[in-house]
């Protein structure tokens, strides 16, 4: 690997509260979306010449969302700049700039809401910290708020319950709205509302690959595991992250997958038109932009005639399914028009719709269905990463923290040798990949190594103390990224995988059950 042209921040003895460097990450800025990528998904497609159109642009689109969801004022007016989320941040962990302190990036915003939308802002604007709104402070919005994964960890500490995930989200939809959008994001945006994934992968090379994967299963296995396409009746819809398909770690999960619909012998297809579980409608704080791509998953469980939806090991995507589908979609109980009603009696009502994986998988797991040579995971000592948005966005089983429990009692149905790391960096206080949030784009690498510093600190003690070599993760933004940034930090990049690169080691099928 080249060598970086930043400094990577090196593992401390303790952990202590990072020396301020002002102006550390000013330079941070991804690149933005062009005319094209803007107008493919319905964006305005540059700022305005007249610097006063877009100021007033800006405003207006503020003072709507602050009518239309009163969390966003609340979360105006209720900070009191207390620091208890000042050395929380990843991002500010790794990077030392004061404007990553969740407080300090929020006031980015908060300062234009005083001067505009308060009445001491608009009279004592000085007295009050309001600013009038210039180009060169959207210039910083669209810098800092990017520099945000939208983890919702500082949140976990903050007394007054502030999401700064939501700060974050209606920044960027207000960036969006007056055509200074991300390019990364949003081209992605584009390629799932066209093509159906955000590869951009069409059906024929879908098909190909799976056909491809199932000739590798047997060449592995001898056993004859099916990876169906748009099949209609088939019981489950599997909706995964289009990474599954293709890259590396994360196809040995879709393996996985395949593996355990075979194993215990129930029907389940993928499907062409939705054939991506992310949903990157949630990064922009893009509401309308969620449900559009979300849809497409309705109309085809709808088509196919599917009674069960399953969820891929997708952080983010799990969240949105868990938390949105339901309002956005109908997809659950409480939707009345014709189609949700259509689906609502369709699906079986035996189970949860939408179901995770993990939550189909352990079921399974307690009913007896499926058996392991747990002996096939030996070479592995293994710890796990909760991912953000399972962690804090979602659950999972009947109980509080199945979102936790779950995914371990799984990899200690298939593993002997499992070991977490520390308990302030995991569970509901996890520390993100450093990847999430729409920052994963090589041209904000710098930022995703210093914010991937943190976890990497929490796994380097595990390594050393534990001789833990594989970090199991459900998320595909996370195998991704810390394929990436592992290297940087001296650890090999294959030591991440996916929970159900485990089960796919150690499951028996056919005549081995």
């Amino acid at each position: 690997m080249a060598a970086p042209e930043f400094e990577i921040p090196k593992f401390r003895e303790f952990p202590t509260v990072p020396a301020i460097v002002p102006g550390a990450m000013a330079h941070s800025k991804p690149y933005v979306a062009n005319e094209k990528v803007q107008e493919g998904i319905g964006l305005p497609t540059k700022l305005d010449d007249d610097w006063q159109v877009t100021h007033d642009k800006v405003i207006g689109k503020f003072g709507e969302l602050l009518g239309k969801y009163r969390s966003l004022k609340v979360f105006m007016d209720a900070c009191v700049h207390c620091g208890s989320c000042t050395d929380k941040c990843h991002y500010f962990i790794g990077t030392n700039d004061p404007k990553n302190m969740p407080v300090a990036r929020q006031e980015l915003m908060r300062s234009i809401y005083r001067r505009y939308f308060t009445m001491p802002g608009k009279l004592f604007p000085k007295l009050v910290g309001a600013r009038d709104l210039t180009k060169e402070v959207l210039d910083e919005w669209f810098s800092y708020f990017w520099q945000c994964s939208e983890c919702r960890r500082c949140s976990v500490f903050c007394p007054y319950g502030i999401d700064t995930a939501e700060v974050t989200m209606a920044a960027r939809h207000i960036l969006d709205s007056v055509g200074y959008g991300q390019k990364y994001s949003n081209e992605i945006l584009g390629k799932v509302n066209k093509i159906g994934n955000n590869l951009g992968l069409p059906g024929p090379a879908l098909e190909n690959t799976l056909e491809g994967l199932e000739e590798d299963v047997k060449d592995d296995t001898g056993v004859d595991v099916k990876y169906p396409l748009d099949v209609a009746g088939a019981e489950v819809l599997l909706v995964t992250p289009s990474a599954d398909f293709f890259a590396e770690p994360h196809i040995e999960s879709l393996i996985g997958y395949g593996k355990v619909f075979h194993a215990a012998g129930i029907s389940w297809t993928l499907s062409s038109y939705a054939s991506e579980a992310g949903n990157f409608g949630l990064f922009n704080g893009d509401y309308a932009m969620m449900r559009k791509v979300a849809m497409r998953i309705r109309e085809q469980a709808l088509e196919l005639g599917v009674k069960r939806i399953v969820v891929g090991e997708c952080g983010h995507a799990w969240r949105v399914a868990y938390a949105f589908w339901n309002t956005l979609t109908g997809l659950g109980a409480g939707g009345n028009d014709p189609f949700a009603v259509e689906l609502q009696k369709q699906l079986d009502p035996r189970y949860k719709q939408p179901s995770h994986i993990c939550e189909f998988t352990w079921d399974l797991i307690q009913q007896g269905r499926l058996k392991f040579d747990k002996e096939a995971n030996d070479s592995r000592i293994i710890t796990f990463h909760d991912s953000c948005n399972v962690a804090r966005g979602s659950r999972m089983g009947d109980f509080a923290g199945g979102q936790f429990e779950i995914p371990r009692n799984i990899i200690r149905a298939v593993a002997n040798n499992f070991v977490d790391m520390a308990p302030e960096t995991i569970r509901e206080t996890t520390f993100c990949c450093g990847g999430g949030g729409g920052v994963l784009t090589d041209d904000l690498i710098e930022l995703r190594v210093k914010g991937a510093f943190p976890r990497m600190e929490a796994l380097q003690h595990v390594v050393e103390h534990d001789g833990v070599n594989f970090m199991a993760t459900i998320c595909a933004i996370c195998k991704a990224q810390f394929s990436k940034v592992l290297p940087y930090y001296g650890f090999n990049m294959r030591l991440v995988g996916g929970v159900h690169q485990l089960v796919s080691t150690a499951i028996r099928l056919g005549d081995e059950q």
